[in-house]
């Protein structure tokens, strides 16, 4: 592909598609020239630093986060749609969890999202300050329940660079399950038939936490009325 008929956009795809397969570590300009077959001096003619491609392609993603109509159903409904689309989305390019705490992340499709959140939380009723606390909270809590999704890619990737990242991790969970087996309630829970289940996040951690904050808000609107 020549320069001349690259484009930023067709440069931010494939920076997206290199750190969706190899991570924040494996995004460099040579090896994203190579996807896009050209040269990596290509690259640079658009976009200069690193930096700046993670910031474009972090940008991005969050277009593919669904913003439900707020004049076509309800607050609690379209705030449960946004935060279930924001998880999948953190989940599918788990690099962008990473990637808030090593980089300045702004643009219009993050903006998009947070306006839309504040207009969803004015309109069940918080005045415009605790419109402000509610869309954060929930934007932390579904950051932070990707997170370990990220971090499982993340070490996955990086044990399969030094040897067996399957007998590394069955090495390290059965160290880990002996030191729990010494806690009455881990024991219990990883001694029985439901220890493999256990040791990843029980089934609808992520519902349930979300329900929870949101039977908060409603009460705290109930409490206001």
């Amino acid at each position: 592909m020549a320069r001349n008929t690259l484009t930023p956009d067709q440069i931010v795809r494939a920076a997206i598609e290199l750190l969706d397969d190899e991570g924040l570590d494996g995004l460099n300009m040579r090896s994203l020239g190579a996807r896009l077959g050209t040269a990596a001096t290509a690259v640079y003619w658009h976009i200069k630093t690193k930096d700046e491609l993670v910031r474009l392609a972090g940008d991005e993603v969050w277009s593919e986060v669904e913003l439900p109509d707020l004049d076509a159903t309800g607050w609690r409904p379209a705030a449960a749609a946004m935060a279930c689309s924001m998880h999948a989305m953190l989940t599918r390019h788990p690099w962008l969890g990473q990637a808030f705490g090593s980089h300045l992340l702004y643009g219009p499709g993050k903006s998009r999202h947070d306006d839309h959140s504040l207009a969803l939380h004015e309109k069940a009723g918080f005045a415009p300050a605790d419109a402000d606390r509610a869309a954060a909270t929930v934007f932390v809590y579904v950051l932070g329940s990707a997170l370990g999704a990220a971090a499982q890619v993340s070490l996955t990737r990086r044990l399969s660079k030094s040897g067996d990242p399957e007998k590394e991790l069955a090495d390290t969970m059965a160290a880990a399950t002996e030191v729990a087996m010494a806690f009455p309630r881990l024991r219990e829970r990883l001694g029985g038939s439901a220890a493999a289940e256990y040791s990843a996040a029980p089934d609808r951690t992520f519902e349930f936490g979300l329900d929870a904050i949101l039977d908060g808000f409603e009460a705290l609107l109930r409490a206001t009325k």
